[in-house]
């Protein structure tokens, strides 16, 4: 059996935060099926900032027995048409955002989709794993700690 010593360990859930959308303490969901990341996002509406492409979203952040949300803004990387796991096609807007995760964070693109029938608000494709070196052991949950930000204690 080979094993990489570069390569971190995840569990099939991880929480994480998205400090540039000044969010911390959600609970991720790890679907290696999916190629990109998606964040449960209504309300959106895209804008011109600098004479660049920018939307604005209301991230759903909690879970279903509590909820929370948060006004953001981001810029727009592109608009996709992704395939969902029943089939059917959707156009969405990507942003690239901070990730972190346990001791780490990197860059990560999120399509922004309505997720409010979820479990869980934030989920993670493959993408994310391999820019960010992770493996998944599905038998696992919560294998990394919280992210530390102190500076979004506020946001949580």
């Amino acid at each position: 059996m080979k094993t990489f010593d570069h390569l971190s360990v995840i569990g099939l859930r991880e929480w994480i935060a998205l400090p540039d959308l000044g969010v911390a303490g959600l609970r991720a969901k790890i679907d290696t099926g999916a190629s990109t990341s998606a964040l449960h996002a209504t309300e959106i509406v895209e804008f011109e900032r600098d004479g660049a492409p920018w939307v604005r979203f209301t991230a759903h952040l909690g879970t279903l027995v509590q909820l929370r949300h948060r006004h953001c803004e981001a810029p727009l990387v592109a608009v996709k048409t992704i395939k969902s796991s029943n089939g059917q096609a959707q156009s969405r807007y990507v942003i690239r955002t901070t990730l972190s995760l346990g001791d780490r964070a990197w860059p990560v693109e999120f399509t922004l989709t309505c997720r409010k029938a979820m479990r869980y608000r934030v989920l993670l494709g493959s993408k994310a794993l391999v820019e960010g070196q992770l493996v998944v052991n599905p038998a696992l949950s919560y294998v990394q700690d919280k992210p530390s930000l102190p500076s979004l204690a506020g946001a949580q």
